[in-house]
């Protein structure tokens, strides 16, 4: 039996977070280390997934859901232009193997994450 995710724990109340949305299959959370002036997490409320292209294999359809509350949500605290970024395996940077889409925006240049 593998132990809950974080996004799991956070979801079920067992750690704290500020949840700034929530569908019934997708919430987004604020980023507890900000990499950008706006930096949320946008994440399934299911971890079958490991990363997104298991989602996208999976259920493509809440895929589709992920992205268009990540959009919603940076229309809602910046000016609605944003990166969707899905670190996907530990080479790549993912450290919480549930899938989750970071949602980066607020005075970003290319310089600022490297194009």
């Amino acid at each position: 039996m593998t132990e809950a995710s974080i996004f799991t724990r956070i979801l079920q109340g067992d750690i704290p977070a500020e949840i700034v949305a929530e569908t019934d299959r997708v919430f987004v959370i604020r980023d507890i280390n900000p990499k950008a002036p706006v930096h949320l997490l946008a994440i399934p409320k299911t971890g079958e997934y490991r990363d997104v292209t298991e989602l996208a294999a999976g259920d493509p359809g809440l895929l589709a859901e992920l992205v268009e509350v990540a959009s919603d949500a940076a229309a809602r605290f910046s000016d609605g232009d944003f990166r969707l970024v899905f670190n996907t395996g530990a080479g790549a940077g993912q450290t919480v193997f549930h899938v989750h889409a970071h949602v980066l925006a607020g005075g970003l240049s290319e310089a600022s994450l490297g194009g």
